[in-house]
Parts: C-alpha cells; sequence; structure tokens
C-alpha cells in the first residue's frame, strides 16, 4: 500500500511523497545469513541485513541496515520471534548486546518490549541522531529460546527513512526475514 503527497508551492506543482515498500527481494548468503533489499523504480532504497550462530544454545545475531545516500533513517521497529508448529511462537528471551550508537552524540533512544499478540519482542530505535545518515551496523543482539520446538528465527523489520529537499521521497522499508538453525534442534 503507498500513499503520495501532493502540496502547491510557488513555482512548483508537486513535492516528493510517501511510499512504503513491502515486497523486498530475500538475498541469501547462508541459512544463517540473509538480507531484505528494497528497491523502488529500479532504484536500490535500503537493505536490511541479519546473520549469526549458536553457541551454547543462544542465537548470536549481528544486523545491519543499508540505506541509499540522500536519505536519513527516521525509525527502526524489529520484531523477533521463533515460529513453532503448535502456537506460532515460542517463548524467547531477546536482549540487545551492542546498542546502536554515534561518534560523536548520545545514544538513539531504544525500547525493548514484549509484545502478546502475535508474540514477539519488539526493539524500537528512534532520534537516531548523527547515525540517521549512516549505514547502521553495530546492533547485536542474543536469543535464547525456552524449548527446543523452533530452529528458526523470524524478524518483523519497519525502517523509516526521510529524504531531504523538497522534491525527495519518504519510504517505509516493511518486510519479513527468517533464518534456519538446525543445530538448535540437536
Amino acid at each position: 500500500m503507498a500513499s503520495a503527497g501532493v502540496a502547491a508551492t510557488a513555482g512548483c506543482t508537486a513535492v516528493g511523497g510517501s511510499e512504503t515498500l513491502s515486497d523486498p527481494t530475500v538475498h541469501e548468503e547462508s541459512p544463517r545469513r540473509r538480507s531484505l533489499e528494497f528497491t523502488a523504480d529500479g532504484e536500490d532504497i535500503g537493505s536490511f541485513g541479519v546473520g549469526g550462530g549458536v553457541t551454547g544454545g543462544v542465537i548470536s545475531l549481528s544486523a545491519e541496515l543499508w540505506h541509499r545516500e540522500g536519505t536519513t533513517v527516521k525509525s527502526i521497529r524489529l520484531g523477533v520471534w521463533m515460529p513453532t508448529d503448535g502456537d506460532g511462537a515460542g517463548n524467547e528471551d531477546v536482549a540487545v548486546v551492542a546498542p546502536v550508537q554515534g561518534d560523536s552524540s548520545p545514544p538513539p533512544s531504544m525500547t525493548l518490549s514484549a509484545h502478546p499478540r502475535p508474540p514477539r519482542s519488539v526493539i524500537e530505535i528512534t532520534d537516531l541522531d548523527d547515525l540517521a545518515d549512516e549505514t547502521i551496523s553495530t546492533l547485536d543482539l542474543l536469543v535464547r529460546p525456552q524449548s527446543n520446538r523452533s530452529t528458526t528465527i523470524a524478524f518483523d523489520v519497519a525502517i523509516e527513512l526521510e529524504s531531504g529537499g523538497l522534491t525527495g521521497s519518504n519510504y517505509t522499508l516493511d518486510g519479513e526475514l527468517e533464518l534456519d538453525f538446525p543445530s538448535l534442534g540437536e
């Protein structure tokens, strides 16, 4: 679903709009490293990738967000859960190990909360300051499954991007990604 805004200004007939990109291409490097790649009109707009491994029954994950030059990140919302055959989600523990942080500004605002319906942990990051126009590659997570019913971890990603200037487009990048960790079931 996409929407566009139009406003009249002196000497201009239209300005940039907003567009939701919800049909990303999944790029797979391995079952434990995948990314969502978002495009509009044949141009790369942004990507979200995550990879990880299992040690002692705990999944260590590292996430990265890239967005095209001329855009800034307004917010990131990341849902994390482990789907199961029975009820759709497990009862896993999620922790943020390395929060997103910039060189000279305070860390962005971040919340980690549990949502019961649908069951998942949700990480929300806003107020990115000097990180808003950079590639973000410092979000590290730990996930500890509470049962061995699932070997898959799923991510629900929503990223708000803003373009500068009067004619720039704003984007919402929206998609889901799954990683498989067969060793969890052993």
